[in-house]
């Protein structure tokens, strides 16, 4: 009997590659977001995305207020902090004055859709040459879990203890649809992170959504719908089937617009 790291005549140990690696834009850094949330997941897309480009040194990423306030303590790439909803303006500012550079926003759904929707609907009509990703998990995650503009109907939140009721709170709002119908929005797509397909189709669409403005096409926007298990009231594995089976049925997953 030969041992496990025995071989006999002629054979050869193969020797072993290195199929995954982190990414050099993404920073060996513990996490602060909650179990089976999904910021991680698009964090590294976003952070692979980079590499794959050999962009990382004209870089720079503008974060708000909201659970991805501490971005730039996982990119190794420049980080500009905005004012809560005012993202997409301070990225149109940097990408007018250092046209060269990509510049690209990372937003959740409080921050685009609630006291941002000017902002990224006005830099969306000028065609502005920067990308938007946007994460939308239905809830303000980092105040504590109230109803977010993109709730949806029935969903238990702390400022909708019996669920959203669309008489009194409205109906969720489809952000990409309305972009969509904007001559300066040149690529939309809507995915998510809740199986291993669906992560492959996202990184297909972050990295459109970089090209397009690597191009100088215009404004590009991919939507990222995400789990938050913590004020959802469940474990992980749940919440990932009900983007599957619930939140991805009210925002269909696919291309909205692309040049």
């Amino acid at each position: 009997m030969k041992g496990p790291g025995s071989r006999g005549k002629g054979q050869k140990i193969k020797e072993s590659s290195l199929v995954f690696s982190r990414p050099k834009s993404l920073r060996d850094v513990e996490t602060h977001y909650c179990a089976g949330c999904g910021h991680g997941i698009i964090h590294r897309m976003v952070c692979e995305t980079i590499d794959e480009f050999d962009i990382r040194e004209k870089t720079i990423a503008v974060a708000p207020v909201g659970c991805a306030v501490l971005a730039y303590e996982y990119w190794d790439f420049d980080v500009a902090e905005a004012a809560h909803g005012r993202t997409p303006a301070v990225a149109t500012g940097i990408k007018r004055v250092r046209p060269d550079d990509i510049v690209f926003t990372y937003q959740g759904d409080g921050d685009l859709a609630a006291i941002g929707t000017a902002e990224i609907i006005h830099a969306a009509n000028r065609g502005e040459n920067i990308t938007v990703i946007f994460v939308n998990n239905g809830v303000y995650g980092m105040t504590g879990g109230q109803m977010a503009p993109t709730t949806l109907a029935g969903q238990k939140t702390d400022t909708t203890r019996l669920g959203r009721n669309l008489k009194r709170d409205g109906y969720p709002i489809k952000i990409l649809e309305m972009l969509a119908v904007l001559p300066g929005t040149k690529y939309a797509e809507r995915v998510s992170v809740h199986s291993s397909q669906e992560i492959l189709r996202a990184k297909r669409a972050i990295k459109k959504a970089f090209k397009t403005q690597i191009e100088n096409r215009g404004f590009s926007i991919v939507e990222v719908l995400s789990m938050c298990p913590t004020y959802w009231g469940m474990n992980a594995v749940k919440a990932a089937d009900r983007i599957k089976e619930e939140v991805s049925t009210f925002y269909p997953i696919g291309v909205i617009k692309s040049y």
